[in-house]
């Protein structure tokens, strides 16, 4: 069930006026979680919950659903027609100005943005502001405490060690003489999990040798897989969790060589990547340890510049960095400024990468991933080893 009290404090900061939640046909997952709600059960005809700053708040239900809020506190309203739903919206608001809801001005942040865009308008011409719930987003859905901090880094401990694992496996199995393909990889990573006590959800890791490594979501299959040789250039990309409720999700991209001596290109955009990887956390270190505001596209910016720098700005395809929380997109901040802006702050207790990475198409590419933890007490931490050069694989 919500709880009112926090949402309070938290619009207070805010200097907001109160928080309309609202759904129709089960459009808007976020305001379900905040509220304790049931996503599941189908939702025919229009609610809204509206939590003033300061009073008590007010249900607002259809008659034919008119018990779709019944868990929730707060007077219940109910509306047969349009006409009456719009009345009761400006009554029951009647004294607020700025209304937070799930919207992002210009659509910057548009995983929040889930109000469409004829409710917006209805709101404005009642005489409401609307703006982005996007920080109150954050806070009741990605701000982590120390126990959700402590179950990432246990998961990064057990990945990091089946990370290990499979580079050697690689090894292994080529100087057996034995037949080892992409998809075998991912196999007995996902097999690894298990046994560990790991979950990925069902969305398997990448792995990818050469001219796939350049598509940043290649998904290795029986079919379009084949055996890995000496000379490959290898990227392995693994997120899971562990599988109990509440943990956070680890995620991280290793890239190695088949052999000794690696092609000088592939060492050149790897010590570009691992520059700009560590140039981003840099960056997230100097700005938020001095007490300054520090944003997701400021971070991505910092990021960026060091490809650009280096000549490849065009190759870097993809932001820099993704929310991550009990699923391993979250949603919280993203560290970027390519896809979208995101305007939101990096605050204590979140989580997210940072992967800057290089695809040359059709011959090779690098993705170095860390993830990044700002702590409930506002340190910020690395779970397990950072890749400072490519693993080189003794075949």
């Amino acid at each position: 069930m919500a709880d009112v009290t926090r949402i309070q404090q938290e619009l207070m900061k805010e200097g907001v006026d109160g928080w309309l939640l609202y759904d129709f046909h089960n459009r808007d997952a976020i305001a379900y979680r905040v509220l304790g709600l049931d996503f599941g059960k189908l939702t025919s005809r229009r609610w809204f919950y509206w939590i003033p700053t300061s009073g008590s708040p007010v249900r607002l239900v259809h008659k034919v659903e008119s018990t779709k809020l019944d868990q929730l506190e707060g007077e219940k309203r109910e509306y047969l027609s349009w006409r009456e739903l719009h009345a009761a919206l400006k009554e029951i608001m009647a004294g607020a100005k700025r209304v937070v809801m799930q919207y992002s001005p210009t659509a910057n942040i548009p995983y929040v943005s889930t109000v469409d865009g004829g409710t917006i308008d209805l709101l404005r011409s009642l005489g409401f502001e609307i703006v982005s719930s996007a920080g109150l987003v954050q806070t009741f859905e990605a701000v982590l405490d120390d126990a959700a901090c402590r179950s990432h880094a246990e998961a990064g401990r057990r990945v990091q060690k089946i990370k290990n694992e499979a580079f050697e496996l690689i090894g292994t199995e080529l100087r057996a003489g034995r037949e080892l393909t992409q998809y075998d990889l991912q196999q007995f990573i996902v097999r690894r999990f298990t046994e560990e006590g790991l979950t990925c959800q069902g969305e398997y890791p990448i792995v990818g040798s050469d001219e796939q490594q350049a598509d940043p979501h290649f998904e290795p299959r029986p079919d379009n897989s084949r055996p890995i040789r000496s000379g490959d250039r290898i990227l392995i990309d693994l997120w899971a969790k562990l599988d109990e409720p509440g943990a956070i999700f680890y995620d991280i991209t290793w890239c190695g060589y088949v052999g000794q001596k690696p092609p000088a290109k592939y060492v050149e955009i790897f010590n570009v990547v691992r520059d700009a990887r560590d140039a981003a956390l840099a960056f997230v270190k100097d700005r938020f340890g001095s007490g300054a505001p520090l944003y997701g596209w400021e971070v991505d910016d910092a990021c960026r510049k060091v490809v650009e720098d280096a000549g490849y700005g065009q190759y870097f395809i993809h932001r820099t960095g993704h929310s991550i929380g009990e699923e391993v997109h979250g949603n919280g901040v993203n560290i970027d400024n390519l896809e979208t802006k995101d305007e939101r702050q990096l605050v204590a207790g979140i989580c997210f990468s940072i992967e800057p990475g290089i695809y040359l198409r059709g011959e090779m590419a690098v993705r170095s991933e860390i993830d990044v933890v700002i702590t409930p007490s506002g340190s910020i931490e690395v779970a397990g080893d950072m890749q400072r050069d490519l693993i080189l694989i003794d075949a």
